[in-house]
């Protein structure tokens, strides 16, 4: 697959630590179809998602995907979470990070494009008042997200 959004993720495709070196680790081709047939009715995912899942839908130094071990496992954590807290988001996403002891996660929605926005959503957010809202749009795109925390890392920060 041609990487045309994360170059950065792709140049840079282990954090290095002190001690030990963490290895992004993609997943095929064939499993990204099946996540677009399930979870975007047989539609392409945006292409950034895309070269997302093929460089480091496995594993990313710098996205969290708790104790799920595949990115099945996170769909189905996200979306059980959000059922279980009586939430729906009504509209096809796909979640690439949770976090913050598991009440938050970040998604990304199928219909902003090839570089779609990340997107917070907390779980609990009546808890925080205010001023968070459920579905709350971070402001960058998944490449820029992406390459702000690459780029934090590589400055020895940790990306979270």
């Amino acid at each position: 697959m041609e990487i045309q959004y994360l170059k950065t993720l792709q140049d840079n495709p282990i954090k290095y630590g002190k001690t030990m070196n963490f290895p992004i680790q993609g997943i095929s081709l064939s499993e990204i179809s099946q996540l677009e047939q399930k979870y975007n009715n047989g539609n392409p995912f945006p292409k950034a998602l895309k070269e997302l899942l093929f460089l480091a839908g496995k594993d990313c130094y710098v996205l969290d995907t708790g104790r799920n071990e595949t990115p099945e496992e996170l769909q189905q954590y996200v979306r059980k979470k959000l059922s279980k807290d009586n939430l729906s988001i009504n509209k096809p996403f796909y979640a690439i990070d949770v976090y913050n002891a598991l009440d938050q996660c970040l998604v990304v929605f199928f219909d902003e494009g090839d570089d779609p926005y990340v997107y917070e959503v907390f779980y609990d957010y009546e808890s925080y008042g205010d001023e968070v809202q459920f579905i709350d749009k971070i402001g960058k795109t998944l490449s820029k997200f992406i390459e702000s925390r690459v780029k934090d890392t590589k400055m020895g920060l940790n990306p979270f």
